[in-house]
């Protein structure tokens, strides 16, 4: 409920300033944006809801085939300065001094995040796998998720697709009407 009383607090604040630019403003509500979906026949999806926000929604709307691109914000590593043990206290090693865990951040070019393309000729896993690096090892071993599961490769069977910025993006699914 704090969360939802710091958007209606903040919102109609939002609105005063934009109606001082001078420029044309409307404001709708839930009810109004169900209203608009269910005259259009519209599936509920949020980008859906989007388009049917307030009065100046058009009557009729040219969706077909629209798929929307969808984004994730995603982790870009860990902060983690040391090894801890079961309880949560920090791991010593024998001689005394204090571990740190080595984190391989590149390895051939490759980074945990990265989108890659694996063409895995024998094994288990063996095929064409579009995924996600989930790890990598300094031996030049990788874990890839993909839609098939987690798959297991080496660098010399992957191309970057797309290196890691962050974010994670997918294409939603076109409007079903």
């Amino acid at each position: 409920m704090k969360d939802a009383a710091a958007v209606n607090a903040t919102r109609w604040e939002i609105w005063r300033r934009l109606e001082e630019t001078g420029l044309s403003v409307e404001v709708g509500t839930g009810g109004r944006t169900k209203y608009n979906r269910s005259i259009r026949n519209l599936p509920k999806t949020h980008w859906l809801d989007a388009v049917c926000v307030g009065k100046s929604t058009p009557e009729t709307l040219n969706i077909d085939g629209v798929k929307p691109l969808q984004i994730k914000a995603m982790g870009r590593g860990q902060r983690q300065m040391c090894d801890v043990d079961k309880y949560g206290f920090r791991r010593k090693k024998k001689d005394g001094t204090f571990a740190s865990p080595k984190i391989v951040k590149r390895v051939h070019g490759f980074q945990t995040g990265d989108m890659v393309k694996a063409t895995v000729p024998k094994g288990k896993s063996q095929g064409t796998h579009i995924g996600r690096l989930a790890s990598i090892r300094a031996s030049g071993s990788f874990s890839i998720k993909a839609k098939s599961g987690m798959v297991n490769s080496n660098y010399k069977h992957c191309e970057v697709i797309q290196h890691a910025d962050g974010y994670n993006y997918t294409i939603g699914d076109a409007a079903s009407l």
